[in-house]
């Protein structure tokens, strides 16, 4: 392997995540996020609200947009930042699903729980 070349953890099937639903994958930065929406993209996220730190894999998926369960932020899955006249931005984690397999990048998952 080549320095050049990504590492990809899987985490799971596709169909372990419902379509419009979220699971939260643990990692030593702290939890993400990942999100299945309508048509079966994925998106990962930090699980934690820029507002409040309300948990967003507990919020309601709409398009490609997250309403956070605590007090209704609206991030978007594609960006991570709010939407509207909310203010702050999650960090993404880049995640694509091989054979129906949902793999995370792995590098990106030693960034800081604080990145964004």
């Amino acid at each position: 392997m080549t320095a050049m070349e990504n590492v990809w953890l899987d985490i799971g099937t596709i169909d372990d995540i419902p379509r419009q639903g979220a699971r939260v994958v643990k990692t030593p930065m702290g939890c993400i996020a990942v999100f299945r929406t309508a048509s079966d993209d994925l998106f990962a996220l930090n699980d934690r609200c820029p507002h409040k730190g309300g948990p967003l894999s507990e919020g309601i998926v709409h398009g490609t947009s997250v309403t956070c369960p605590l007090h209704n932020f609206v991030i978007s899955l594609e960006t991570g930042l709010a939407q509207g006249a909310d203010k702050g931005e999650v960090a993404t984690f880049p995640v694509r699903c091989q054979a129906g397999r949902i793999q995370l990048e792995a590098s990106q998952l030693a960034r800081s729980k604080d990145a964004a």
